[in-house]
């Protein structure tokens, strides 16, 4: 079973590389995808230097992860943000994971690199959400079968909250599992924003998602300076 790791990326040529590097290093992994767009800081550059498969497309996380997937020829995709980390043995973890017939995908516990004090417990959180409503947060390196996110329509085409719908089409094909691994991820968005005033932005992007808010709104809503 082998892995295609796609990653969306729009100005990421500082994260980029380390990122690269360590997917890179794990032998599971038939190819990486970055799926682009638009960048302009020499992300694609950066990209082809180390070896990465480039995609350019419009812009939306939802439109390019379906832009990589879509060409993908492993027979497991992997999302990855492009800040978070694979460990070593993460390849193995996720393979494992699918040797349940019934698990079609799922997710890494997650950390945070460099976290304030209010963020830790994320890797408990990663667990808790898995158990009680089988959803993962996209910076967890979400994994599929490559078959199974064909049959569920593939990746929506939306610019913000493509885990939740994703995560929503493929309970319905099968059992989501969080893999024996954890990704560690950057905590730049948090400190950038605030750690209490970004939760409360993801607080109230999840709610307007559950109540049916269109996207394009919560991710104006979300990205509000």
């Amino acid at each position: 079973m082998n892995i295609s790791v796609v990653i969306p990326t729009l100005n990421e040529a500082a994260e980029l590389p380390e990122t690269l590097r360590r997917v890179r290093a794990l032998p599971e992994v038939c190819e990486v995808i970055v799926s682009d767009g638009g960048s302009t800081d020499g992300t694609r550059e950066c990209a082809a230097k180390c070896g990465a498969r480039i995609m350019t497309g419009a812009r939306g996380r939802g439109h390019q992860l379906w832009l990589g997937a879509d060409q993908a020829q492993g027979d497991v995709v992997v999302f990855l943000h492009a800040d978070t980390w694979l460990p070593s043995g993460a390849g193995a973890a996720i393979v494992a994971a699918l040797q349940d017939s019934h698990v079609v995908g799922g997710a890494c516990y997650k950390t945070f690199r460099d976290p304030h004090w209010l963020m830790r417990g994320s890797r408990f959180r990663c667990w808790w959400r898995m158990r009680t409503q089988q959803f993962a947060y996209g910076d967890q390196a979400l994994f599929v079968r490559r078959d199974v996110l064909v049959r569920a329509g593939g990746v929506p085409a939306v610019p913000l909250m493509e885990e939740h719908e994703l995560c929503r089409r493929l309970r319905r094909e099968g059992r989501l599992v969080l893999a024996e691994t954890t990704v560690t991820t950057s905590a730049r968005r948090f400190r950038e924003r605030g750690v209490l005033r970004t939760y409360w932005r993801m607080a109230v992007t999840n709610l307007g998602w559950h109540l049916g808010v269109s996207p394009d709104r919560l991710r104006r809503l979300y990205e509000r300076r």
